[in-house]
């Protein structure tokens, strides 16, 4: 008997007869792969539903309680998750192969033994390799238990036998529904297993984190879907080659997004590090042409930034640009603007834009630290180093003001520097900071006039 195909979209799971080169729902290109179909079971699979019949309520008679959060151990996890895990809540951790993710999850398992029962489920190592590593992270929790399976069955039999307040999958990937005929990692397996995942916490009041692998674009393996079932969706970023890592909510329904925790991966783990700006700054060149600081918002922290430039006279007829941790799109509006508006014949030359420490840049208020440390490079003049730079640039070369510009200064002066620039707009609408000097300017050609 011939077995029956359907195709998906690894995107959003969309179901198609037949295999189409663009998602016909979502629009992605490529994504259709071909899996055997599921068969049809009665009951819905591994979703069960909830003990009772649940009755329409009116708004009126819906009980507004505050969600019950406990810390977690780690500070830095805790603020991004919006002031601590949320009981019954179902969050997401992904991020790339050796980043951490297991190492972060199991850290906080010491913590949360103190209170509370943890279960600690790996489709990945074996028991005895998790006692090897939570030795070798000082973990020594009593009430830990650790189960090494990847049958959906046998995890939802084993949290129901311990009872545990808190569980931990490691990964989503690895496990499957024993009942669908998909490998593990389909479509199919992974919204089986995340549905029963969720109703687990939202029926029992459990705990969920579940550890997913990213694929090589950098988003989480699997549908789409899945970041939609989650109530958070944490990123954890960082180089394999240096040793500080971000860890970023793309998704939070109980705190803001875009919020960050920063680590350093040293022998024993991860150790958090409480002030990113002094990490980020740490061993900037003086006097040194190319490199300017700005301060940009991640969720409701300030954070200072290096940006450093090269610029180089090009000797082929298409000049490069590359950019990292800087969107290269807005690296070369930035570098026609400069050009345009600025008056700098920089289109011939090569260009390099690089953003220190690992991190990433997504607000339009580092374009002005941008377009000062390439006109520096190209000038090759440098500037005052206790001088940061804010402020977004428009197409005709006007800076626009930014949000958030009074939490901004507080912490450029903090952190050492005299003089900021900003935009003329903003400088009506800002409290006055001992020991900062404020330079407004109105265009990137007033700004590189009082610069260089």
């Amino acid at each position: 008997m011939k077995t029956k195909t359907l195709f998906y979209c690894t995107e959003c799971g969309n179901e198609t007869p037949k295999w189409q080169g663009k998602c016909p729902a979502c629009g992605a290109w490529n994504t259709i792969t071909e899996q055997p179909a599921e068969p049809k079971k009665k009951g819905g699979g591994a979703f069960r539903p909830l003990p009772g019949k649940v009755q329409p309520q009116s708004l009126s008679q819906v009980e507004t309680t505050e969600e019950l959060r406990f810390a977690t151990g780690m500070s830095e996890l805790d603020r991004v998750l919006g002031g601590g895990a949320v009981q019954g809540s179902l969050v997401l951790v992904g991020g790339a192969p050796g980043i951490g993710k297991s190492t972060l999850m199991l850290q906080i398992c010491d913590h949360l033994c103190e209170f509370s029962k943890v279960l600690y489920v790996s489709g990945e190592e074996s028991a005895r390799q998790i006692k090897l590593r939570a030795e070798r992270l000082h973990v020594r929790g009593e009430t830990l238990f650790l189960l090494s399976e990847t049958n959906l069955s046998d995890i939802l039999e084993g949290v129901h036998t311990i009872g545990p307040d808190v569980l931990i999958v490691d990964s989503i990937q690895t496990m499957y529904n024993g009942d669908l005929t998909t490998s593990p990692g389909s479509v199919g397996q992974v919204k089986d297993c995340t549905m029963a995942l969720m109703n687990l916490a939202k029926g029992e009041g459990i705990t969920v984190f579940v550890i997913g692998h990213v694929n090589k674009e950098g988003s989480i393996a699997g549908p789409k879907v899945l970041e939609h079932m989650v109530d958070c969706v944490l990123y954890f970023e960082g180089e394999e080659h240096m040793a500080h890592r971000i860890l970023r909510a793309a998704k939070n329904r109980f705190g803001a997004t875009n919020e960050i925790g920063v680590f350093e991966m040293v022998d024993h783990g991860l150790r958090q590090v409480p002030n990113p700006s002094e990490m980020l700054l740490d061993g900037r060149p003086q006097g040194v042409p190319g490199t300017c600081v700005t301060c940009v918002m991640e969720g409701i922290r300030p954070v200072l930034a290096e940006v450093q430039a090269l610029v180089a006279p090009s000797n082929y007829n298409n000049p490069r640009r590359t950019s990292n941790g800087f969107d290269l799109n807005r690296a070369m509006l930035l570098l026609a603007v400069l050009e345009k508006r600025g008056g700098l014949l920089i289109g011939g030359c090569d260009t390099y834009l690089n953003v220190i420490g690992g991190l990433t840049l997504d607000e339009p208020a580092a374009d002005l630290a941008a377009i000062v440390a390439l006109a520096s490079s190209f000038r090759d003049k440098p500037i005052p180093s206790d001088l940061a730079a804010i402020g977004e640039v428009g197409l005709t070369g006007e800076l626009r003001s930014t949000n958030s510009l009074n939490q901004r200064l507080s912490e450029v002066r903090r952190l050492g520097f005299t003089k900021c620039l900003i935009p003329a707009r903003s400088s009506g609408k800002v409290d006055e900071v001992s020991g900062l000097q404020l330079i407004p300017v109105r265009t990137i050609r007033e700004a590189l006039a009082a610069l260089l």
